[in-house]
């Protein structure tokens, strides 16, 4: 019998890539995001048998429980959450950032995905499902400019390892996926600059969306008795050390 995942953040990226992941393993999915066309694309592309789309900004929580509320029947039982709404803005360092900037990543990364997760726990308990939330290296190596993003996804990464002990015994399967640098529209978003987003990744051979998406699908596909507390991820070419010394005089 085919499952059905729930994936927030689909229209772009690695929430876009896992959608064609796990329908290409035999799952059905609710797909959700912010731009219809996308949306409609992606079910044009697996079929509306395979998708089910809900257009909404994750952060609008009526939006969230009306899309909830009118599921079709064939969708409505949900047996995995994925976490993959996100985003980052701004690179300036605390004392000189955008106030809003700020408000946006929390609403986003943290408000919103809290709420998603707390709605849906009563259901991933019952069919013993599972939840597996994009955080990010960010959460567990500061850099320069990363200040509330890289706070936000510390809150990711922790949360879900929370959630983890909060379950125990429910059957309910919970994964950390902390990925570096994945080439998407990420960098775009956060700068609004495609000439920083392909300065960023040029010559360094960054994992792709897929990369992480198939890591979503063999996770997913693990047998009920086994779980993957948290996995962290890199491309070769990126590494954690980077300790910095500012010299006086």
């Amino acid at each position: 019998m085919s499952k059905t995942a729930f994936v927030t953040g689909a229209t772009a990226g690695i929430g876009l890539a896992t959608v064609r992941r796990l329908v290409a393993d035999g799952w059905r999915c609710v797909a959700t995001g912010r731009r219809q066309e996308r949306l409609d694309a992606l079910v044009a592309e697996l079929g509306p048998d395979k998708v089910h789309t809900a257009c909404f900004d994750v952060r609008d929580t009526a939006a969230l429980d009306a899309a909830l509320a009118n599921l079709p029947e064939v969708f409505r039982d949900l047996d995995l959450l994925v976490n993959n709404a996100g985003l980052a803005q701004g690179l300036s360092a605390a004392q000189n950032a955008d106030l809003a900037n700020w408000q946006t990543m929390i609403d986003t990364n943290v408000t919103a995905m809290v709420t998603v997760t707390r709605k849906l726990l009563p259901q991933l308990i019952e069919r013993k499902g599972a939840i597996i939330a994009i955080g990010s290296v960010a959460g567990n190596y500061i850099y320069p400019g990363g200040n509330v993003y890289a706070g936000s996804k510390a809150f990711v990464n922790h949360f879900t390892l929370a959630l983890r002990a909060d379950l125990h015994g429910t059957g309910v399967r919970v994964t950390s996926i902390e990925p570096g640098m994945v080439e998407t529209e990420f960098t775009l978003v956060r700068t609004g600059s495609q000439q920083a987003s392909d300065d960023l990744y040029r010559g360094m051979n960054p994992m792709t969306a897929a990369d992480i998406a198939d890591t979503i699908g063999w996770i997913a596909a693990l047998p009920p008795h086994l779980n993957i507390n948290r996995i962290e991820l890199m491309p070769v070419n990126q590494d954690f050390a980077g300790f910095r010394v500012a010299r006086e005089g």
